[in-house]
């Protein structure tokens, strides 16, 4: 039999959980999430400008589907041959 624990292939025995008793686990040297704030505002920015953009692509679109003689149209769903549920609307019901 191996003396070596790292040789024997059988099954490991499961080393203990460190104790904390409610203190925080230690942070470790390296790279940490911390946003550099030049970045950040540059990113922000660029953010804002394409949500600008967005919204006025957006409106766009609608304005030139609704006009009159407008190049788009929506696309309603085929209804099936099946029976459609009644609205479960209070006022119809009494």
């Amino acid at each position: 039999m191996t003396q070596k624990a790292n040789l024997f292939k059988g099954q490991q025995k499961k080393k203990p959980v460190p104790s904390r008793h409610g203190k925080a686990p230690q942070i470790r040297k390296g790279k940490r999430a911390v946003k550099p704030s030049k970045n950040t505002k540059q990113m922000d920015v660029d953010r804002e400008l394409t949500k600008f953009i967005n919204q006025c692509n957006e409106t766009k679109a609608a304005t030139f589907a609704t006009k009159d003689g407008g190049q788009l149209c929506i696309l309603k769903k085929p209804e099936s041959s099946s029976k459609k549920p009644e609205s479960s609307s209070g006022a119809a019901k009494k």
